[in-house]
């Protein structure tokens, strides 16, 4: 039976002989159903009209996105260290190419993902390399094709995976929202990998925070306080974000992660 994927979201469900009849990631108020209604693809389907493309950004870090646009048209970042290779947050096609060039580059030791919107087909990623994927336990119920062999629900603030890479729970845009902090990132200044739980913006200057992206709804001032003081105990002078055109944030990315929380909180009224 296939393992049908929303063409929204990109997430992939358990599989199932007919398309399920709904999509709870998309169902939920942070995403949405499209007008044309609920739409169902598969990977097989998808090999045969879209492919990755890959760009790197420095040394040891790589982006692997799909063309044309598909789902939520996020880019995964692989990062190359001394432990081994991370596949950081997820995207919906996993083909042979990929495989193929992912295993030249030394393959992978860990998948991590930020939230659910960027589940997508990690069952797949993992299979096919052979290795985990890190979730925070506080998402678990999101989770639509689970999989006791592939995902490590990783409980608490922190936790190191190895090679100065540390997963940081931020909370936010999900309950265990996370980000992940590269030690050796940006010429040893470290880089912060933060999906859209620290959101990029068309001025690379600042980022922001939202429950919902697409419906525009904002989190409230405890939760932003509580995304900055996650990361407060980190080193990071470059922060890559979630799509090829709102990437990175340098220099002093730490610091815009501040200011940008300032003016998040002015903006709301709140007192900081």
């Amino acid at each position: 039976m296939p393992y049908f994927i929303c063409t929204t979201c990109g997430t992939q469900y358990a599989e199932s002989a007919a398309p399920p009849a709904h999509c709870a990631i998309c169902e939920d108020e942070r995403q949405y159903v499209g007008a044309g209604g609920q739409r169902w693809t598969t990977l097989e389907q998808l090999r045969r009209t879209h492919r990755n493309a890959f760009r790197r950004y420095e040394p040891g870090l790589y982006g692997v996105g799909t063309t044309p646009s598909f789902g939520i048209n996020q880019r995964a970042l692989l990062v190359r260290t001394d432990w081994g290779n991370v596949l950081w947050d997820c995207i919906a096609l996993l083909d042979d190419a990929t495989v193929d060039v992912v295993q030249a580059m030394g393959g992978l030791r860990a998948v991590a993902i930020s939230h659910p919107h960027y589940y997508t087909t990690m069952v797949e990623w993992a299979r096919a390399f052979h290795v985990p994927v890190y979730l925070h336990a506080a998402d678990r119920e999101h989770v639509v094709r689970p999989d006791d062999d592939a995902q490590f629900f990783w409980e608490g603030e922190t936790h190191a995976l190895g090679g100065g890479l540390t997963l940081i729970r931020c909370g936010g845009h999900y309950a265990g929202g996370t980000v992940l902090h590269w030690a050796g990132g940006a010429d040893g200044r470290g880089a912060l990998l933060t999906g859209d739980i620290i959101q990029v913006v068309s001025d690379p200057r600042w980022v922001s925070f939202m429950y919902s992206y697409p419906n525009l709804i904002p989190l409230p001032a405890p939760a932003v306080r509580r995304i900055v003081a996650a990361v407060e105990p980190f080193a990071f002078d470059r922060l890559h974000g979630a799509w090829w055109d709102r990437d990175a944030v340098e220099p002093d990315a730490k610091g815009a992660v501040r200011r940008s929380a300032d003016r998040y909180l002015r903006a709301i009224g709140a007192q900081h």
